[in-house]
């Protein structure tokens, strides 16, 4: 017999944090966004459940229980405030260079202290060469980061990554979703290595886990504002009966429940295929180019549905719309991912054209 559900440890987790992102994140998600922050009790709440140590090697103190158990939290997390579950993740998809790449004692010297420290490490993508590494020491420019505070910044390119701690110059910006966790853009210029690794493998390993994490996030995001749509349109009544029970809507309404399901999907067809030691790559960039498509269907149309009201802030769908664009312009963008996922599922290697100049990360 196969059994497609969960285990009860994976569904215990899944509960608590549905419950988690219920009593500490829904209702403040507006607070949380004016103060470019999560409240402190939710950061001290994420911190003692173990969300932190979910996929840390158990020899760095973690839980070791894998990327399906990861994408299970980030959904939850996401389906309350996207922009909450970033800033709530000290590590966030910063974790995944350090571990591809630099293994245990990337771990030991650049993540565990900084935990012990309570700062935050953020993850730049950079397809493009904006950074270049030269004897020790990077230049480059990120117009926009998702976080107000930058403690470790670890930027992933195409053959390799490489981590910066100082040297950096932030400047805020307003932000247009994402608020909760900040926004900023990042300059600098001979800012001093505190680590470099060259392994196209090891980076393409850690770019795939990139993109499951924010595909996961997506489809929280989504999940979120179809839910409300639904629920809204059954209590609306317009012509006699609810809105909901119109054919046009109805279908629509369907559509969106079909979209969210889709996307689900692949990111638990990739995660399993990632804690299984299979190569996950074009599993995991189909699900990060599936969730950011069909999120950028379902998040407007949610908004549609509440008609003008969707508009407004007294409704939260407006800002899982918001949420939903800047996540899909995350971990290296849409046309990347299918540029990769084409890729893979062709058998070819990357064009001359995508392989970054020397120098580059």
């Amino acid at each position: 017999m196969i059994d497609l559900g969960l285990s009860d440890e994976l569904s215990l987790l899944r509960e608590t944090a549905r419950g988690f992102a219920r009593d500490r994140l829904r209702d403040a998600d507006r607070a949380a966004e004016a103060a470019r922050a999560p409240a402190a009790a939710a950061r001290e709440d994420y911190a003692a459940i173990g969300f932190t140590g979910l996929e840390l090697p158990e020899g760095a103190g973690g839980a070791d229980l894998g990327a399906l158990a990861r994408v299970l939290v980030l959904e939850e997390l996401a389906a309350a405030d996207p922009g909450a579950a970033l800033a709530l993740d000290p590590l966030g998809p910063a974790l995944y260079p350090l571990v591809e790449l630099g293994g245990e004692a990337a771990l030991r010297e650049l993540a565990l202290p900084l935990l012990e420290a309570g700062g935050r490490a953020v993850l730049a993508v950079d397809l493009e060469g904006r950074v270049r590494t030269r004897g020790g020491r990077a230049e480059g420019s990120l117009p926009w980061l998702p976080a107000d505070r930058v403690d470790l910044l670890v930027v992933l390119g195409r053959e390799g990554a490489c981590a910066i701690r100082e040297g950096l110059e932030r400047e805020e910006l307003r932000g247009a979703g994402l608020r909760a966790a900040g926004a900023s853009s990042v300059c600098f210029s001979g800012a001093p290595l505190c680590a470099a690794w060259r392994d196209p493998a090891a980076a393409a390993r850690a770019l795939a886990r990139v993109r499951l994490y924010l595909a996961a996030l997506l489809v929280g995001t989504m999940r979120a504002s179809s839910d409300f749509a639904r629920d809204y349109a059954r209590q609306r009544v317009a012509f006699g009966r609810p809105i909901a029970h119109h054919q046009a809507l109805a279908f629509l309404l369907v559509d969106l429940f079909a979209a969210v399901e889709g996307a689900r999907v692949l990111v638990h067809e990739a995660a399993v295929r990632l804690d299984s030691g299979a190569d996950a790559r074009e599993a995991c960039a189909s699900a990060f180019l599936e969730a950011a498509e069909q999120s950028l269907f379902v998040t407007p149309n949610g908004v549609q549905v509440l008609g003008g009201h969707g508009f407004m802030q007294d409704y939260p769908v407006e800002k899982w719309m918001r949420e939903a664009r800047a996540l899909a312009l995350l971990g290296g963008g849409v046309d990347a991912a299918r540029e990769d996922a084409g890729r893979e599922l062709a058998g070819s290697e990357p064009p001359l054209a995508l392989t970054l100049a020397e120098g580059a990360v």
